[in-house]
């Protein structure tokens, strides 16, 4: 591990959380980054979670969720490479191709319910039969394209917590945004603002740890051209401590 991979790890082990909570299996689930690079500076969407809510009130956050396993039933465009399935589907148990899938659609999926904004191609006409949670898409005349994807983070819930969830990160260019459907983002939505902001920028909100640990290895990964085939970093908790592995 490189010493900043070190300090990340150190990081998240450092902050303070209670852990007091009947332990519990960690869930699938997805989130994604947006990133705008046609500027001099790339900036990534944020969201404001709502004050009252009970999970990370009023943190700036990524869109996302828990993966529903109806997903991996929606029509795509394009498919995940095989070298990202396989960083999936490492290191868990029971790994298949409809579970990688699933993931990546949930990201998506959240996204557009989370922040109104849907992303995809509309080169291949429109889906005809989806399932519950992907009405818009065909009603928009829009198929999620999985091509757009890069996997680039996951991280899992330290044990004793409420909530755990073993996240995977994605990051997509900002021009796979087809539509934007308005008025899902206000006062009474679970997001209640969207900011752009430059990875410095966005590390001055105020973001749960794990969020300022990946923008710092997205910063690198940008730095290092965006290839799909840098490795992935993965973060989780071990006797109180967290460890940063790669997958490769």
């Amino acid at each position: 591990m490189t010493d900043k991979g070190i300090a990340l790890a150190e990081r998240l082990t450092k902050t303070e959380r209670e852990q007091r909570w009947a332990n519990q299996k960690p869930v699938d689930a997805a989130t994604l980054i947006l990133i705008d690079r046609s500027g001099k500076k790339p900036k990534v969407l944020m969201g404001k979670r709502r004050d009252d809510l009970k999970f990370m009130p009023g943190k700036f956050v990524f869109p996302g969720g828990r993966r529903d396993p109806d997903d991996r039933a929606m029509p795509v465009f394009g498919a995940l490479s095989d070298l990202i399935q396989a960083r999936l589907m490492a290191r868990v148990q029971r790994p298949s191709m409809s579970r990688a899938r699933s993931l990546a659609l949930t990201a998506i999926r959240e996204t557009c319910e989370e922040t109104g904004l849907m992303l995809g191609t509309r080169e291949a006409g429109k889906p005809e039969t989806v399932p519950k949670g992907w009405e818009a898409f065909a009603e928009h005349g829009i198929f999620p394209n999985l091509e757009s994807l890069h996997f680039v983070a996951r991280a899992i819930t330290p044990p004793r917590r409420p909530k755990r969830f073993d996240t995977r990160f994605f990051a997509c260019d900002a021009d796979h945004v087809m539509h934007k459907i308005e008025g899902v983002v206000g006062p009474h939505a679970e997001l209640t603002e969207l900011k752009w902001l430059t990875l410095e920028e966005a590390l001055h909100e105020d973001l749960p740890t794990i969020t300022t640990v990946v923008l710092e290895e997205l910063g690198d990964r940008i730095a290092k051209g965006f290839s799909p085939l840098l490795p992935v970093p993965f973060y989780f908790m071990v006797r109180k401590e967290f460890r940063r592995e790669i997958i490769d």
